[in-house]
């Protein structure tokens, strides 16, 4: 896919790359960095992306400072 985005790039080639087959977050990363435009991406990959542990801590972690804030605020 990385050979094609070069060559729609040298060439000012007025298209989008679309990736498909994707089958793992890692696929979602790779064709995002090679530059494909859209992908499709089946429901159970879109969920691994969204419920990742680290944006789950991450969001404990907001929400927790959020309610320190309004209770200060009071």
């Amino acid at each position: 896919m990385d050979q094609i985005v070069t060559i729609y790039a040298n060439y000012s080639l007025q298209t989008e790359v679309l990736a498909a087959s994707i089958r793992s977050t890692l696929h979602v990363v790779q064709v995002a960095m090679i530059g494909a435009h859209c992908a499709t991406i089946p429901i159970g990959v879109l969920r691994q992306l969204i419920n990742h542990p680290l944006t789950q801590a991450g969001l404990e972690h907001f929400l927790a400072d959020a309610k320190k804030v309004v209770n200060t605020a009071k």
